[in-house]
């Protein structure tokens, strides 16, 4: 008799145990407690068959109130304590630094501030932007460019700049290095509908694919040369990179062209001249048929 009661109440023991060990996991997985738990899953990846993102736009930048849920200052995570910026400090924000990016493993999760995780979205986590936002990221390396929405926190690992969601990531080509060298401007959405990026006056419906995307398309007057122009950048360095690239790639005549904006200086990397519209507009198509899904024409003037 006195046996089977101390064998009852053990595997009582056992059982709260288990169930313990069971919540917090899950926690962990939903994004609980400090968010460490999802991110010291094993490695992530993308859905089992190949997705075509080429319908998949840039997130459009809006005015939106941030939330208490994700903008709680300081937090920790793995003993590490991190701020949130208020949203003055925010719009003036610009850095380079390396991406990754999320997929599977978080998909139909919940973010750091309540919203599902959807790996075909144009979102990204970052460490310290306040919750929503909206930022344009740059791959350095090969001038592509999106516009993401800022819903969750991270990536805690490592130097790590920003996670991108598995559909930007793919935008920006480089899934298959698993990380990027990326530039990370604020895009800040007053009430009134008025942007900056990187805390300069940037125009409203611009669709976010670089600074000057509103002259895409522009027609030639009289005598104007025209140019496609595969990128834009904040910094000569990448510019000048990309330049070197389309040579080796392409042979096409490139040129980086310096230029002063309202949203700022930029470095421009444009082929041509071209005489004729027609042959601007052929160049652009097989440019982005070569890998340069931006290109735009442009006027030498813009």
């Amino acid at each position: 008799m006195i046996k089977l009661q101390i064998d009852w109440r053990l595997s009582a023991i056992l059982l709260g145990l288990m169930l313990v060990a069971g919540c917090a996991t899950e926690s962990g997985r939903s994004g609980g407690g400090d968010n460490a738990g999802r991110y010291a899953m094993a490695q992530d990846r993308g859905p089992a068959a190949d997705v075509d993102v080429s319908g998949v736009v840039n997130a459009v930048p809006r005015y939106e109130e941030p939330r208490k849920a994700g903008n709680k200052s300081p937090y920790v995570v793995w003993g590490k304590k991190y701020w949130v910026m208020e949203r003055a400090s925010a719009d003036g924000y610009v850095e380079t630094g390396i991406a990754s990016w999320y997929g599977k493993k978080f998909h139909g999760h919940r973010t750091s501030n309540g919203e599902i995780y959807d790996m075909y979205q144009m979102s990204a986590a970052h460490k310290s932007l306040p919750l929503p936002s909206y930022a344009r990221v740059t791959n350095l390396d090969n001038g592509r460019s999106v516009v993401v929405r800022v819903n969750d926190r991270g990536p805690f690992h490592g130097d790590r700049l920003i996670d991108l969601s598995w559909a930007a990531a793919k935008k920006l080509d480089y899934l298959g290095s698993g990380t990027a060298r990326v530039e990370v401007a604020a895009i800040t959405v007053r009430p009134d509908g008025s942007m900056t990026l990187a805390g300069q006056a940037w125009p409203s419906g611009s669709g976010g694919a670089n600074e000057d995307s509103a002259t895409a398309g522009t027609p030639a007057t009289s005598g104007e040369a025209l140019f496609v122009q595969l990128g834009s950048f904040s910094r000569v360095a990448p510019a000048r990179q990309l330049e070197q690239s389309v040579r080796q790639r392409t042979g096409d005549p490139v040129r980086v062209r310096q230029i002063t904006t309202a949203s700022g200086e930029f470095h421009r990397v444009q082929v041509g001249p071209f005489g004729d519209a027609l042959d601007a507009e052929r160049a652009m198509e097989r440019l982005a048929s070569e890998g340069f899904p931006q290109a735009m024409v442009l006027t030498d003037n813009h």
